[in-house]
Order: structure tokens, then C-alpha cells, then sequence
């Protein structure tokens, strides 16, 4: 099943379509050749721009992440050998200070259809039945529907093709490198809770393991970067600027929300 033939979806790519075009319209007779790509670029910021609220939660969960560290670290520490305890304690703590593990993660899935649909316009040859006119445009004479892995493939790699390619895989690998280093969160591990505590009938919902999660996320941009040789020139447009706005709304939001902040001291002292 094709996703982007899904109706939500497929609503979204529509007018995503109708913007990007005439945009790359809007531009031609500033930017002759260039247009098209420029409006790959322009219509990824304004969608990124949309999704600032989102960012917004994301940092927001982060600080209360930090906040809550230390009395996480305590529960952790007192009923390490009481897996199903401290699942408890843990949810009974984070109830207690209105937050939650999940603090986030709702709003990014939110999002997913909209970057989704964006996406699907820089992959698609044909939109809604018709030919999709902007990857029918070019870039430093490189086509924006074909790909680093198939004009290598063809035998059709110039100079100026590795040139553009590698640009743009330095700078998402880049990116990726000052995100990895800026951003990463710590976040306290929560140990596996045991077999039988797993049997059991009064567990409380598992805790997710986010240090392994937010190990793991780390890595993602780097291998955007790779992923990038093998989409096609527009979607990696889009990929090298969705994830510069990234690292950068990501900057601006941690500096304007005090996210760098030392977080006040708590009592990590636990009691019964």
C-alpha cells in the first residue's frame, strides 16, 4: 500500500503542491534555474516554522526531564532490587509533579503526516494523478527527481554533481555532529524491570527506557546524510534544510526557554 494514497495524507500533498509551485513560480523571474530548488527550500521553512509549537513541547519535556533527574536517579537507586516498586514510585512521582515520561512525543507524531506529506512531493514523479512539474526542473544541470546513487549507477557522474552532493552530505553530517554534541539530552537510565515482576498482575505501566531512546535518536541525522545519496536531488534539499532549521530552532528554544539553565537544586531524598 502506497501511504501518500492515503486520503489524509493525500489531502495534505495537494495544497503542499499548489504552495511549492507557486513559489518556484513566484521565483523564477528572481531567480531563473534556481527557482525550483529554492522553493524546495523556502516551502520546508515555512512548514518548519508552522511546527514551532511542536519544538516548543519537545524542549519543554526536556527541562522537566531535567528537573525530575535526580529524584529519578533516588527512586532508582532505593528500589533497584523492587523492579515492580519502583515502576510505581516512578509514575506515582511523575503524577505528583503533572508531567509524564511521554511529554513530547504526542505532538511529534503529530507532525509526522504533515513532514510526510512535504516529503512525498520531492519523491513522487506524479502528484494526484498529474506529472509533477518541479522535479521536472534542474540544479547546476542536475535534475531535482534523480538521485547521487543513480547517476552513479548511469555513469553519468560529473564534477559538478559530486560537488553538489557532497555539500550537501557534509552539511547534514555536520549538522548532525553540532546536534549530537548540543542537544543530546541526559537522561536517566531506568533498569528492566524483572520476569516476575512482569507477571505480575499489579505492575504498573513499564517505564520506557529513554536513555537507550535518546542514545539511539542521536545517531539518526548521521545516517540522514547517507540517506541523502539515495533520494532524489529535491529531497535532499529538504533533508539538508529540515534538519539545519533543526539544530538551529533547537538553539533559539533551549537559549529563550532557559533550558541551559542549571536547574534548581531538588531533594532527592525518598521516602516510603
Amino acid at each position: 500500500m502506497n501511504i501518500y494514497e492515503f486520503l489524509p495524507i493525500r489531502l495534505l500533498v495537494e495544497p503542499a503542491y499548489a504552495v511549492v509551485t507557486t513559489i518556484s513560480s513566484f521565483l523564477e523571474p528572481l531567480t531563473g534555474g534556481f527557482s525550483a530548488a529554492l522553493a524546495v527550500i523556502v516551502l520546508t521553512v515555512l512548514v518548519r516554522a508552522v511546527l514551532i509549537p511542536v519544538g516548543v513541547s519537545q524542549v519543554k519535556a526536556g527541562i522537566t526531564r531535567r528537573r525530575l533527574a535526580s529524584k529519578i536517579s533516588a527512586l532508582q537507586t532505593k528500589y533497584k532490587k523492587q523492579p515492580e516498586l519502583m515502576q510505581q514510585k516512578l509514575m506515582a512521582l511523575y503524577k505528583e509533579e503533572n508531567a509524564s515520561p511521554f511529554a513530547g512525543c504526542l505532538p511529534v507524531l503529530a507532525q509526522t503526516p504533515v513532514l510526510m506529506a512535504v516529503y512525498g512531493l520531492f519523491i513522487h514523479s506524479t502528484i494526484s494523478g498529474h506529472t509533477n512539474e518541479l522535479l521536472g526542473h534542474m540544479l547546476f544541470g542536475l535534475p531535482l527527481n534523480t538521485s547521487f546513487l543513480t547517476l552513479l549507477g548511469a555513469g553519468d557522474l560529473t564534477g559538478t554533481a559530486i560537488t553538489v552532493y557532497l555539500v550537501l552530505v557534509v552539511l547534514i553530517a555536520v549538522v548532525a555532529g553540532f546536534s549530537r554534541h548540543l542537544l543530546t539530552p541526559a537522561v536517566p537510565e531506568t533498569p528492566a524491570a524483572s520476569p516476575t515482576a512482569t507477571r505480575s498482575a499489579s505492575d504498573a505501566p513499564a517505564m520506557p527506557d529513554l536513555s537507550g531512546v535518546m542514545k539511539t535518536l542521536s545517531f539518526m541525522p548521521f545516517l540522514t546524510a547517507i540517506f541523502a545519496l539515495f533520494v532524489p536531488l529535491a529531497a535532499a534539499l529538504y533533508l539538508a534544510t529540515t534538519t539545519t532549521w533543526t539544530l538551529c530552532e533547537r538553539l533559539v528554544l533551549n537559549r529563550v526557554l532557559g533550558a541551559n539553565e542549571p536547574q534548581p537544586a531538588n531533594e532527592a531524598r525518598v521516602t516510603d
